[in-house]
């Protein structure tokens, strides 16, 4: 069934700049997957898809309006983040013989690109098959980054017989060496926004290894460490507990087609996530940060772990550790990776989002 796309005004940001959120709507009943995209920072502000009863619910962390948004944009509900998803440590990389100086924001560190990172932006966007594109020239030294960096992210929906599935491609050209890694930050809860804390959802991950990290989130020096016997080891399904904020190394590596990476379930709702992916890493990060002071789409205030992401990526700091898979994109050269989440449900005890 043909995804159904229509845009519509969201507001307007201080200078004027005006802001559209496209719908995208595919299936019906239990196949029906709805999801909405702000122009400001690629931001996927709702997921709604159905429980095992057939009601639906709105899944994704995030605000009803525009201003919230932006006041709170540190905590990238929904968010396109780049030119570097994670930290990098000492905010600079070296490359070619000569070191890039980056914008702090993470105490000594660059996290996500900087405080203007492509979160805090405004993208052009135009409809395509099943979905909407959206696109957008980094230019040169922002925030310390070198190069003019032509960006474009696909956001397209599909139906199955048992869910449905929203698809997002990276695409990204550079007209001078530059270092990229991209990511989508959605905060989800399975039972639903503002259904408390999501740490009881269970969830799986094809990673036999992990990067420990020191206590500002930057991988310590040596080998990913194994899995197995740690608190890390998601191997097999169990519930998440927590707290994270930890990069995995997904088995299989690089990828051209998107690979199995994650699953992710929810007993009560009985919906189900599939994750797959061409990327590297996942970071899990259960949101530890959120303590009650935002109001979200629910109307309900964010308590800790109140959603999971699960944002697949390269391996933070990548630009300082040649034993990672590179993050370096050089002239002639295309960024691609693609990242596919596909919501089902099970059967079970009716409960309930």
């Amino acid at each position: 069934m043909k995804t159904q796309v229509s845009r519509e005004p969201f507001g307007m940001l201080d200078d004027g700049t005006g802001v559209d959120r496209w719908t995208l709507e595919a299936g019906t009943g239990p196949d029906a997957l709805r999801v909405r995209v702000l122009t400001y920072g690629g931001i996927v502000q709702t997921v709604e898809a159905p429980d095992r009863d057939g009601r639906s619910g709105q899944l994704a962390l995030g605000f009803r309006d525009l201003a919230s948004y932006v006041a709170h944009g540190g905590s990238h509900f929904g968010a396109l983040v780049g030119r570097y998803a994670n930290r990098i440590a000492g905010a600079a990389f070296p490359l070619d013989g000569r070191t890039y100086p980056l914008t702090a924001n993470d105490g000594r560190n660059s996290l996500h690109g900087g405080p203007r990172n492509f979160s805090r932006v405004v993208w052009d966007a135009r409809q395509i098959e099943n979905g909407v594109e959206l696109h957008r020239v980094s230019p040169d030294g922002e925030e310390g980054f070198p190069g003019n960096l032509d960006v474009r992210v696909s956001y397209t929906l599909s139906s199955g017989p048992n869910g449905g599935a929203l698809h997002l491609s990276y695409d990204a050209h550079t007209d001078a060496p530059t270092v990229v890694n991209l990511t989508n930050h959605t905060y989800l809860h399975l039972g639903g926004d503002g259904s408390g804390s999501a740490t009881g959802h269970e969830l799986r991950l094809a990673a036999s290894r992990y990067t420990p990290v020191d206590d500002t989130g930057i991988p310590l020096p040596g080998a990913p460490a194994e899995v197995a016997g740690t608190r890390f080891d998601f191997r097999t399904a169990r519930a998440v507990g927590g707290p994270y904020d930890h990069n995995f190394v997904l088995d299989g590596g690089v990828s051209t087609t998107p690979r199995p990476a994650a699953e992710l379930y929810d007993p009560a709702s009985g919906r189900a996530l599939e994750l797959a992916t061409t990327q590297p890493g996942l970071q899990l990060y259960t949101a530890d940060h959120l303590d009650g002071s935002l109001t979200g789409f629910s109307g309900l205030p964010y308590g800790p772990a109140a959603g999971l992401a699960l944002e697949t990526q390269h391996f933070p700091d990548s630009p300082h550790r040649p034993d990672y898979p590179s993050t370096v994109l050089r002239p002639g050269e295309v960024y691609q990776s693609e990242t596919v989440y596909r919501f089902s449900v099970r059967p079970g005890e009716a409960g309930g989002a």
